[in-house]
């Protein structure tokens, strides 16, 4: 299923994330994707806590990053996140990073697999999660 989902949230570069260029360490936008993740699935009810507690972890499977041009110490970033879809036991996100200019950073796209804890062996989305996407779920027939 296609989904037409998209949230935002703000953070700012860290001194401590940036090189001697004040220039954000690469490494570090694996971890922006994942708090724009974080954010996206707690905006439609869903949380990796409460995913947990009912024995479904999440682990991404896949992570594609294009770096555009640099984030700078103490820019105010926007990471937009959205839920493009859901195949079987996997959920496929896309991201982009802005600064306060609204100039792109950078783009991403990571898949995630829904796993049982005690096997870590693929399985479908929990319902709970499938009930609060519903309303995102894009007509195929509209396009």
């Amino acid at each position: 299923m296609n989904y037409d989902f998209e949230h935002s949230t703000t953070l700012r570069v860290r001194y401590g994330e940036t090189d001697q260029m004040g220039y954000c360490y690469y490494g570090n936008y694996a971890q922006y994707f994942e708090v724009g993740r974080v954010e996206a699935l707690r905006a439609i009810g869903m949380s990796y806590k409460r995913m947990e507690e009912e024995h479904v972890m999440l682990p991404v499977s896949e992570y594609n990053v294009k770096y555009i041009r640099p984030a700078l110490y103490d820019d105010k970033l926007t990471i937009i996140t959205k839920i493009a879809r859901v195949e079987g036991s996997r959920i496929y996100f896309n991201y982009a990073i802005e600064n306060e200019e609204g100039k792109v950073l950078s783009k991403a796209s990571t898949t995630l697999v829904f796993v049982s804890k005690e096997n870590m062996r693929p399985i479908q989305p929990p319902v709970a999660f499938l009930e609060a996407i519903a309303s995102y779920q894009v007509n195929e027939n509209e396009k």
